[in-house]
């Protein structure tokens, strides 16, 4: 067969067949993936793999409209927990305050405003120390007749279930307006008198205006004076004025949760601690009074003695004040007779050695008594000689400070003979007193054996349990 004949029997040999289909970029050229053009999106967060399901675009959008639709108890634990973790930190607290529990979303607002949060002091709540701090910033930077004090009306009301304690750091007097002599002269002329508006509503913010509001406070620590005035500083910045011991006193009459009452570095003197003395008498609930570093004297002092016989009074501070042998003798007497006062601070006032024996010969009868501190009050050995006694014979102190005093040699062996006799004694502050070397250390030697006296029976009851 020729080659001719071949080619002619073979039809599908060296040609394509008419009948085959072509291939797709041949009948449509543009569908040729080379030539397609690729859309991609901006948005690098979106994944076809992934599709947010709707309950969660739901729960997106009430996150973003809570301010003005807040839905939280109606939804499901589940939903709840995820909307409380998107939330913003900067809604509303008139929003927020009474719907948001959750203390997760507390914390987070927290540690947003205040690098450093211990919540220990705030009963573990970091709602509670949210609360308290925000209301505590809002007062310590009110002025006077220059700031509103609306909102801090309306925020002790909207928290009033959440604040315990208040510690205010400093309080700001009014704002000094200078006025031109031709100003004032137009005044007067105008008016024919000078101006009554020229003092100012009140000296200090009046805790009055909150009193109510806060009827389970239980904390209040205060100081009336400015923190950091740098070169601005004048005595006026530090004084405790006779209205805001007046409106003071009132809003402690209110206060019949509270426990603890410190008010230093306040310049407090004799007048003003009677007044508030006054309202703090048959308190019910009042266990701690700290008046530290103020101005009180003898007659203040004789105010506390009354205090001490009419209260629950556990801890009383009145370091740094003016206290001299007279007012330690009131103290003293009120001692003789008080069952529940357990601590008792006196340091660095100047009861010298009157006041110091009164003290002492006090605490051979005072049961109750387990802390004294007398360091810094220009006691000698008077004072030793007495307090050796009570060494002896007192069975419930367990501390006792006299530093920097001068107690001297013969005082130190007069306490040594005394403490060779006690079992209960655990703290002897001995620093400053010139009591000797040798006499100083047998004392340690005797604190030693108490402390490991103390430690022993503490284990043994934590061993042995209950009784069943």
């Amino acid at each position: 067969m020729s080659l001719g004949s071949m080619m002619s029997a073979s039809p599908v040999i060296g040609k394509v067949s008419s009948s085959a289909p072509l291939p797709v970029h041949q009948r449509n050229p543009a569908a040729d993936p080379r030539k397609m053009r690729r859309i991609i999106t901006e948005d690098y967060s979106w994944s076809l793999a992934i599709i947010p399901p709707l309950s969660d675009l739901c729960l997106l959008h009430i996150v973003h409209n809570f301010e003005h639709n807040p839905i939280l108890e109606k939804l499901l634990p589940k939903h709840r927990s995820k909307v409380l973790d998107k939330l913003s930190t900067s809604l509303p607290l008139p929003v927020t305050a009474n719907l948001i529990g959750h203390e997760d979303y507390w914390r987070r607002r927290s540690t947003e405003r205040w690098p450093t949060c211990d919540i220990s002091h705030y009963g573990f709540s970091w709602k509670r120390l949210f609360f308290e701090r925000h209301l505590e910033n809002l007062i310590e930077h009110f002025i006077p007749d220059l700031t509103d004090t609306g909102p801090i009306c309306h925020m002790a009301e909207l928290t009033k279930n959440f604040i315990k304690r208040l510690e205010i750091q400093q309080l700001l007097p009014p704002v000094k307006v200078e006025v031109r002599k031709d100003d004032e002269a137009d005044d007067i002329s105008d008016s024919g008198s000078e101006a009554a508006g020229e003092l100012p509503s009140m000296d200090h913010f009046d805790l009055n205006l909150i009193a109510d509001s806060l009827c389970d406070l239980e904390e209040l620590h205060l100081v009336y004076g400015v923190k950091g005035c740098g070169m601005n500083f004048e005595w006026n910045l530090f004084k405790f004025t006779n209205r805001d011991c007046t409106s003071l006193a009132n809003a402690l009459r209110t206060w019949k949760k509270l426990k603890v009452f410190r008010l230093h570095r306040s310049k407090v003197d004799d007048d003003k601690v009677r007044i508030l003395i006054r309202s703090l008498l048959d308190h019910p609930s009042l266990v701690h009074l700290d008046l530290s570093h103020n101005q009180i004297s003898d007659r203040g002092a004789r105010a506390v003695w009354k205090l001490i016989n009419q209260s629950q009074l556990r801890i009383l501070n009145l370091c740094n004040n003016n206290i001299r042998p007279h007012g330690a003798q009131a103290i003293a007497h009120a001692l003789t007779k008080n069952t529940t006062l357990q601590i008792l601070n006196l340091r660095l006032n100047h009861i010298e050695d009157e006041g110091g024996t009164a003290l002492c010969n006090a605490l051979l009868q005072n049961t109750s008594l387990e802390k004294l501190h007398i360091g810094g009050n220009e006691l000698s050995e008077p004072t030793a000689t007495v307090l050796a006694q009570v060494l002896s014979k007192n069975p419930s102190l367990k501390s006792v400070n006299i530093s920097c005093n001068r107690i001297g040699l013969d005082g130190g062996k007069q306490l040594l003979e005394g403490m060779s006799e006690n079992k209960t004694l655990l703290e002897f502050d001995l620093r400053l007193t010139e009591v000797g070397q040798e006499s100083e250390f047998y004392i340690n030697q005797v604190l030693r054996s108490n402390q490991d006296r103390a430690r022993a029976q503490l284990k043994q009851v934590s061993t042995s349990g209950p009784e069943r």
